[in-house]
């Protein structure tokens, strides 16, 4: 802070003129400045020097008096005077600039507009965080508590207007590339591997029933025009990769399922991305042959692009020397952007390369994995909260009455036509049984992905595109928190549940990364073989072990006589090399018990 006797002047030097003036005003980033031509060349610090001495003479005091405070390494500058003279005020009057004096901001306030909008922030950003908590206890999807928390903040709440619907879909996009390179990283290709072409069919083939389902149905019932139909389709046909990974990791599934529903919707936005874009420009200038063709490069080359960048990713992380642990999970989260961006870059879906170079990094043993595991977890959230909440402001409450009718027609045909429809034709090639069928048609979430697309016709100003836009959000909130809060005891009444499923817990221990090991959890429920087990009885191969056993909220080592009981936690410690085959185990001894081999049980999962 300066001493009271002292003014603080903002000056603007423009060097390079024929003799030294003082006069005129300029607003700079400091205010209302003096401007002061100087006869000096515009480098070496002479150029301040001659607007020193010029401000000097012209508010009448010493040169000595005045004193450089900030910006010597620029054109805008503050200056200190020591002891002013009465002839400051006048001639600031006459240059036509406010008095420098106490009341002047100061460097603290030079930027309010930011300081409120970092401060508004940091408020939704802590408010969201602590809602995913009680989200949890009340049973309500965090998803939908970032929605109203948007809406509560816009034009109908505390009064921010935001309709800037190029951005919405622009930062949409870059919050999916996140969300969508979460999924690939913490997928597992042992589990991946079995379902990815069931998980292709519904990424493709059940596209295009759904999207020709829902689209005669609105049709017909509604009376749309068919290219706002089929859109109402395309825009509703993809699953959310962020509420599908956020539901069903809360749920004790079979990875066979878990695993087909991620990559569904880890792969769907390529092609429901490209046909939404085609149905929002007026007229298609090519024959359907070509955009399938154009369909089939997209995905293609997009898969290439993933592969290639993901494997050149993982060689090169594996052989850097990066002098912090910290630049790891940076680098990894950089290098499944550059997948997107290059497959963008060759009008490739940069969309399904990210899912792929995120599967390739997240399944390769890199240094410190767990601490990057973490990283992307953190940043999806991030995504998703920012996301959500920036698509609550972009809606208008005040039109969401008109569209719950035509919201709550699409979902039905969508929840109750469109989605079995196209599981049973996906599956078809497949051994996939009713309950699982059942269950897949019921768990394909709609969160922001579909709002994000709603905005493509919206920002293309298709006719009856805000109807749409509208409609999609409606749908979105009722039908997520339907089938997120009916889920699990959906799953459970079908009997699709496991369990006792072994879960990974992410830790990061130098330990386990020196013997490339990962740290299970694993549960006793009700009506598991598992419990009178003894934990030598387990028969776990070399390479894995129980090292605690949590009973009754107390835990200990437990010895090779130790017997398992209904209710207990187990924690595993498996190198990476025999992990699938400790959880094909546990899998076998909770199905059959002690004796699994003997009745012929090995812990495969469920094919059908």
């Amino acid at each position: 802070m300066p001493p009271q006797d002292a003014l603080t002047v903002a000056v603007r030097v423009k060097p390079g003129a024929s003799r030294d003036a003082v006069g005129g005003r300029f607003d700079g980033p400091h205010g209302p400045s003096l401007v002061i031509a100087v006869h000096a060349p515009a480098v070496d610090g002479r150029a301040t020097e001659a607007a020193r001495r010029a401000l000097a003479a012209a508010l009448g005091v010493r040169p000595a008096a005045v004193s450089l405070r900030t910006g010597a390494a620029s054109r805008d500058k503050l200056f200190l005077v020591d002891r002013p003279t009465p002839s400051c005020p006048t001639c600031c009057a006459a240059c036509a600039t406010e008095p420098p004096g106490e009341d002047r901001p100061g460097l603290a306030t030079v930027t309010p507009g930011l300081d409120i909008a970092l401060l508004l922030g940091a408020a939704v950003l802590l408010v969201a965080v602590g809602a995913v908590r009680l989200s949890t206890r009340l049973g309500v999807p965090s998803l939908l508590v970032y929605l109203a928390l948007g809406v509560a903040i816009g034009e109908a709440g505390l009064g921010i207007r935001f309709d800037d619907v190029d951005l919405t879909r622009t930062l949409g996009f870059c919050a999916l590339i996140v969300i969508i390179a979460e999924g690939g990283l913490t997928a597992r290709w042992s589990t991946l591997r079995p379902v990815l072409a069931l998980a292709s069919a519904l990424s493709t083939v059940g596209v295009v029933v759904s999207i020709v389902v829902v689209g005669v149905a609105v049709h017909l019932l509604l009376g749309l025009d068919w290219r706002l139909a089929l859109l109402y389709g395309a825009v509703l046909s993809s699953t959310d990769a962020a509420a599908v990974f956020a539901t069903l990791r809360r749920l004790r599934l079979p990875p066979r399922l878990v695993a087909t529903l991620e990559a569904e919707s880890g792969m769907n936005d390529a092609p429901v991305v490209l046909l939404v874009v085609l149905l929002s420009h007026s007229g298609w200038s090519h024959p359907w042959w070509y955009e399938v063709a154009l369909l089939c490069y997209e995905l293609g080359v997009g898969a290439a692009v993933g592969v290639g960048v993901g494997l050149a990713g993982t060689w090169a992380l594996r052989r850097a020397a990066l002098p912090s642990a910290g630049l790891y999970p940076i680098a990894a989260v950089g290098i499944t952007v550059l997948a997107y961006a290059a497959g963008a870059v060759l009008h490739a879906s940069g969309f399904l390369a990210v899912y792929v170079a995120g599967v390739l990094l997240g399944n390769a043993r890199l240094p410190h994995r767990q601490a990057i595991l973490g990283f992307a977890d953190g940043l999806a959230w991030l995504a998703q909260i920012g996301l959500f909440v920036l698509l609550g402001l972009l809606v208008a409450p005040g039109r969401l009455d008109a569209a719950v009718l035509p919201a709550v027609v699409a979902g039905l045909a969508l929840v109750l036509l469109a989605r079995p429809l196209s599981v049973a034709v996906s599956a078809l090639p497949f051994r996939v049984d009713l309950r699982e069928q059942a269950f897949l048609s019921w768990a394909g979430l709609r969160g922001a992905v579909p709002i994000v697309l709603a905005t493509i016709p919206l920002s293309q100003r298709v006719p009856g595109a805000e109807r749409l836009f509208d409609a999609v959000f409606v749908l979105v909130v009722i039908f997520t928190l339907v089938q997120t809060s009916t889920l699990g005891p959906f799953a459970r009444r079908l009997g699709t549940t496991a369990p006792a499923e072994a879960a990974e817990i992410h830790v990061e221990t130098a330990p386990l990364e020196r013997m490339r090991a990962d740290l299970l959890q694993l549960e006793v429920p009700p009506g598991s073989r598992l419990a009178g087990v003894h934990v030598d009885e387990l028969r776990l191969p070399l390479g894995a072990s129980v090292t605690l056993v949590l009973r009754d909220g107390v835990g200990f080592v437990p010895g090779p006589d130790t017997r398992l009981k209904t209710g207990d936690s187990l924690l595993i410690v498996a190198t990476g090399g025999v992990r699938d085959a400790a959880e094909r185990r546990l899998r076998a001894v909770s199905r059959r018990g002690r004796l699994a081999r003997w009745f012929g049980e090995y812990g495969d999962e469920a094919v059908g």
